[in-house]
């Protein structure tokens, strides 16, 4: 794999964020994109034998694209600075929690795992969950296995309700958690260890580390009506 030339590429774009730069240096970004399919490949691969639900996938299935499609008019780069991919079964927009892997220069290359962007339906079915199986679900959140491979845990630095959410008590013990508008852990990765020769070892070790929690918030969310992929 040209891990190597995808985060010097990736630079590039970080420093040249516009289209007539990137039509000059179109054999690049393929070079680049070909060596971030490589990595999704092994990734799959690799992951599926502990997470069934990523065996049938492929790169095409989960590579997102580099170009923005939900720029605002206060932001003048047209490409993200990362190339990345949503792992999870039925692709990357499907209305499930997964795992997520962008790869970005200067230490910003990130696995995360969980759901980052519910829809309010996702996340009424997900507090529901917490709200039934409380024990489970705190079971889940502080594995060791999970806190070995992404030590600050369930993300709480996020946006959240100021209020219970409505049919919650403000007394609930799980107040502090069915608050949260997303819900996922994740980590950072410096360059070296993106070059490291076990990076893909890793990231796999990460995603099954995880996949106890992904699968508790799965289970709260009902099965995707077929065609229906939602981006989120």
């Amino acid at each position: 794999m040209d891990l190597e030339f995808l985060l010097h590429f990736l630079a590039q774009v970080a420093a040249n964020n516009n289209t007539a730069w990137m039509a000059a240096h179109r054999p690049d970004y393929q070079r680049a994109r070909a060596a971030c399919t490589e990595l999704v490949r092994r990734v799959l691969a690799q992951a599926a034998v502990t997470d069934p639900d990523l065996a049938d996938l492929t790169p095409a299935d989960v590579l997102f694209r580099l170009h923005k499609n939900d720029r605002s008019q206060r932001d003048p780069e047209p490409y993200k600075r990362r190339m990345g991919a949503g792992l999870k079964r039925g692709g990357r927009h499907a209305p499930r929690a997964g795992y997520f892997l962008a790869i970005q220069p200067e230490g910003r290359s990130w696995l995360g795992a969980g759901t980052f962007h519910p829809t309010p339906a996702m996340l009424a079915a997900i507090r529901q969950e917490i709200h039934y199986s409380s024990d489970e679900f705190h079971q889940r959140r502080q594995a060791p296995a999970l806190l070995r491979y992404f030590p600050a845990g369930l993300d709480t630095t996020g946006p959240q309700l100021t209020r219970p959410p409505r049919g919650y008590s403000a007394n609930d013990p799980d107040l502090p958690w069915l608050r949260l508008k997303t819900y996922g852990v994740g980590r950072f990765y410096t360059d070296s260890e993106v070059l490291a020769p076990d990076f893909v070892a890793q990231v796999v070790a990460g995603i099954a580390a995880a996949r106890p929690l992904v699968g508790f918030l799965n289970e709260a969310l009902p099965e995707p009506e077929a065609g229906k992929n939602l981006d989120f």
